[in-house]
């Protein structure tokens, strides 16, 4: 049997499932495709989370829409974090090109142009269905995290929430909760001591500055109502396709904390709102998180934790979380540790620190008697990755230099005329673009403190008032009265003396 022979037999027995699958494309041999030699991934191992890296230019955002458009093709649906702005073009279908038919043709796939359902969502100024949360729906130990506080100061945080709690202040925006920190250290502060011990006016001070941080990297329109209910990311349409939701993202990139605190909070509320699935042979939904760095770069040691417990969790809820990164270095080592898919693109070798950057990333992957893993991450071509997955056993499946299958929607962007329409015809802006401001914490205790101050002021002038009653009374009374004041006189007093005397005499 020739090598060849031997490579095609090792692929698709290495590829081979019995259940249902996505195909990537077709295994190369040197720079040889060959043809069928297919390498599929099991739906059963996609909740097992993935990497998608590889140098600027070298394919990673193409290789996310055939991914997508797989997931959504066997009705999973997919939420995509798209900062560059480049995945709107999933909503159409390809022009073809005759490169892609010849790549096709390689791979031993039919090409279909086809568009896909697609939503476009935003958390930020740029248009498309708004995603909001609520601080309350935080709670005080994520928003604690996301803050990078203190012990002291998550501490008063949780305090906070439990006044809240206990008086009915709903928590829905960023105002509510400053004008909580400014009520417990000012017009609040005795009756927040009362119950529930000394807060400190430092402390406070400082929250508020980590608040006002986030405010003005866009925070305030992230926090409100109304909430994004994570079901709606679960939708599939009428010719059972998965929902394609993309999260316009490209005015996101000089805003890291916003975009942490978002993505924290959406894992945080589908963890929570999912239920267990187990081993049921397909997720439920599939998390691609591009330039994924903007996460990790400006993320606390807490914040971190949180991500990483979250990520080691999820899968049991059937969600799957693809990074799409430069270089899998940006993804913490414990967070890499857990993914099951990893797509490398092509590295480029330009310092003596990307060498050995090279030899570091070829060591977590299989090895492999076809391959010398760290050459040929140099001599990838655009469209072409190192693959290795799970298979449905669980085992790393043999590491494959592929032909990566082209998109079958448009590799472009929809100009604005294609996007405002897509957004006026989608059923969740309607539903979630809604302006909602309903009385909250901030509307009850400037309430609170006007009528405290209205009373206060009532007091004062019954005082003053009560004050001028009695000086008036107290010169009345010392003021005499005419009659009084000859009886009394001196003058009288003798006079009368003079007469008693005559008489006594």
């Amino acid at each position: 049997m020739s090598k060849k022979e031997t490579f095609f037999k090792t692929i698709n027995e290495g590829y081979k499932t019995k259940g249902d699958y996505i195909t990537l494309g077709a295994a190369m041999l040197g720079e040889e495709t060959v043809t069928e030699a297919f390498v599929n991934i099991p739906l059963k191992t996609l909740n097992r989370h993935g990497l998608i890296a590889g140098a600027t230019g070298t394919g990673k955002t193409k290789t996310l829409q055939v991914l997508a458009e797989n997931l959504s093709e066997k009705g999973i649906p997919v939420l995509l974090m798209d900062v560059k702005g480049d995945l709107s073009g999933l909503a159409k279908a390809s022009p073809g090109h005759p490169k892609i038919d010849e790549r096709h043709e390689k791979i031993g796939l039919p090409f279909d142009a086809k568009k896909y359902p697609v939503e476009i969502l935003t958390i930020s100024e740029q248009d498309g269905t708004r995603l909001r949360a609520t601080v309350s729906e935080f709670g005080p130990v994520l928003l604690s995290r996301i803050l990078d506080l203190s012990e002291t100061q998550s501490g008063i945080v949780a305090v906070l929430f439990k006044y809240c709690d206990d008086n009915k202040l709903p928590l829905l925006d960023l105002k509510d909760f400053k004008k909580v920190l400014q009520y417990a250290t000012q017009e609040g502060k005795k009756e927040l001591e009362t119950e529930y011990g000394r807060i400190s006016t430092s402390s406070t001070g400082s929250i508020l500055r980590k608040i006002v941080e986030i405010e003005q990297q866009g925070g305030d329109l992230f926090f409100g109502e109304r909430s994004f209910e994570v079901e709606d990311l679960t939708r599939i349409d009428e010719n059972g396709r998965g929902l394609i939701s993309v999260l316009r993202l490209t005015d996101i990139q000089d805003k890291p904390k916003l975009f942490s605190t978002f993505m924290l909070q959406l894992l945080a509320e589908i963890y929570a709102t999912f239920p267990e699935q187990g081993d049921s042979g397909r997720p439920e939904l599939i998390l691609f998180i591009d330039e994924a760095h903007l996460i990790f770069n400006e993320a606390s040691k807490a914040l971190l934790n949180q991500i990483e417990s979250i990520v080691k969790l999820i899968r049991s809820k059937g969600i799957g979380i693809y990074f799409v990164t430069q270089n899998p270095k940006d993804v913490p080592s414990d967070v890499l540790s857990q993914l099951g898919l990893k797509i490398q693109h092509a590295l480029r070798a330009f310092t003596a620190n990307d060498r050995k950057a090279i030899k570091l990333t070829a060591e977590n992957y299989p090895d492999s008697e076809y391959y010398d893993t760290a050459e040929v991450l140099t001599q990838l071509g655009i469209g072409e990755a190192l693959v290795s997955c799970l298979n449905e056993k669980g085992i790393p499946t043999p590491l494959a230099r592929t032909m990566l299958r082209a998109p079958m929607s448009r590799m472009d962007i929809l100009s604005k005329d294609e996007l405002s329409d897509l957004i006026s015809e989608s059923k969740l802006a309607k539903k979630y673009n809604e302006e909602i401001d309903r009385e909250s914490a901030y509307e009850i205790l400037n309430g609170k403190i006007d009528r405290a101050h209205k009373t206060e002021a009532e007091e004062k002038k019954k005082k003053e008032a009560a004050k001028t009653t009695k000086r008036s009374s107290g010169r009345r009374s010392t003021r005499m009265n005419p009659i009084l004041k000859v009886v009394t006189s001196a003058t009288f007093i003798r006079g009368v003396l003079g007469v008693l005397k005559k008489i006594m005499r």
